[in-house]
């Protein structure tokens, strides 16, 4: 599969206008009933106004309401190109490529990254995990300064289906009343869930689930068909991407860079098809 690249990106979206057309027609459609006099037709482009106009009654429909672009003040060609730079990357974007690639303050980036990272986490959703194929579950600690040896990094639970997707989410505790609830949540009863020997996950049977573990602090990472070689690799690339591309993340904002990155590992084996899938979800009135 041909990859879309930059060249290909401003051909199909050369101005404001482009995108603007591209909005309405995924959130609306090419002819409409008009929600105020209900007359079915095309819609017209307004020259001074981000709306089109019904033909019949002059009422204006706004594509930008109610998506992350709303009441933005950057225009819309550099929303969409932030899009498409956050789709072909591996470990994601910082503000300050942002700021440079768009032509925009630093604090405007800041937005434009966050709202970007929002969204990909609500089109990526949350399907149960497990059923016919095993699970792995772990824990990973992500962040922090460890000042005068504090260990203030943030605890983050990683559950993935093999061959499939990936669920993370930051957590206040290490302890099993943090742990056993979110795996409940993501995961269908009764899966086979594979994880290390940690005490956090030892009520898994009692709540019904086939649990499989391997000892790492004995050097043992396989046993049979239980590991979690999965995970341990869906944590590989979200560390790279933090310390390489962000250098550090604060707690508060850690669950918007998680999304972005279930984002990017669920859609791995159709890379290609990440920026038409961000354009296509935006929500329908």
């Amino acid at each position: 599969m041909a990859r879309f690249g930059i060249q290909q990106f401003f051909k199909r979206f050369p101005d404001d206008d482009a995108c603007l057309d591209h909005l309405m027609k995924v959130r609306y459609g090419e002819v409409l009933d008009c929600p105020k006099c209900g007359k079915r037709g095309k819609f017209a482009r307004l020259t001074k106004v981000l709306a089109y106009s019904c033909p019949s009654c002059g009422h204006h429909i706004h594509p930008m309401e109610g998506t992350i672009f709303e009441r933005t003040h950057t225009p819309l060609q550099k929303w969409f190109y932030a899009l498409f730079l956050f789709t072909t990357t591996r470990h994601g974007v910082s503000s300050r490529e942002l700021q440079r690639q768009l032509g925009v303050t630093l604090k405007t980036a800041w937005r434009i990254g966050h709202e970007i990272r929002k969204y990909m986490a609500e089109v990526d959703g949350d399907d149960l995990l497990g059923g016919k194929r095993v699970v792995e579950a772990d824990k990973a600690f992500i962040g922090g300064k460890d000042k005068r040896g504090q260990d203030d990094k943030t605890v983050v639970l990683g559950i993935v289906e093999r061959n499939g997707d990936v669920v993370a989410r930051a957590i206040p505790s290490k302890e099993a009343q943090f742990v056993i609830p979110r795996i409940l949540a993501h995961v269908k009863p009764g899966s086979r869930i594979a994880t290390d020997e940690a005490k956090a996950f030892k009520p898994l049977i009692e709540e019904g689930f086939r649990h499989g573990t391997v000892s790492h602090r004995a050097k043992e990472y396989v046993r049979g068909d239980v590991h979690t070689n999965n995970i341990e690799a869906f944590w590989a690339i979200l560390k790279r991407g933090i310390s390489g591309c962000h250098i550090w993340v604060s707690p508060q904002h850690l669950p918007k860079y998680l999304g972005e990155f279930e984002f990017r590992f669920n859609m791995r084996k159709q890379p290609h098809l990440m920026f038409d899938l961000l354009l296509a979800a935006f929500p329908r009135p």
